[in-house]
């Protein structure tokens, strides 16, 4: 694994182009986007008011669902979440309650390469979004695991 560049997230048209999805669930569509994303209401750590984000789902359990601040961990929603942990998802058509639980490290690391296993292209397009370059290795992609933070959304 190499690191090409600090991630940084998307602004003008890049930004637009992420947000969409949210518009999709305002329109009741979000099941079009299937269980692989998912929309978080939560609360603005300095504003308190409430914000939505459409990520993708790395990992779905029994005990939540697990999702990565792929622009590391000054990442407005990623904060806010650390900040008010209690939030509501959208997955598909259905809506719930969870407290999101950050992970360590390690756990991040053997998600990471679990999600590699599942999604071998889509992991390779994220790492080198997140600006990391991968050889395709499974310790390449727990290398980029365990720098990038995790939480999982668990039932509230």
């Amino acid at each position: 694994m190499r690191q090409l560049a600090a991630p940084t997230p998307p602004s003008g048209l890049g930004r637009l182009l992420f947000r969409l999805p949210i518009l999709l669930y305002r329109a009741h569509l979000g099941r079009l986007l299937g269980r692989r994303f998912v929309l978080i209401e939560h609360v603005g750590r300095r504003t308190g008011q409430l914000r939505h984000t459409v990520v993708e789902v790395i990992e779905a359990s029994p005990e939540g669902h697990v999702v990565a601040a792929g622009f590391g961990a000054r990442s407005d929603w990623y904060r806010n979440l650390r900040a008010h942990p209690r939030a509501d998802i959208q997955l598909g058509g259905q809506r719930r309650a969870v407290t999101a639980v950050p992970l360590p490290a390690a756990a991040g690391a053997e998600l990471m390469a679990r999600y590699a296993q599942r999604h071998p292209f889509a992991a390779r397009r994220l790492c080198r979004l997140m600006g990391y370059e991968v050889d395709g290795s499974t310790a390449d992609y727990r290398a980029v695991g365990a720098r990038i933070p995790f939480l999982r959304l668990t039932p509230a």
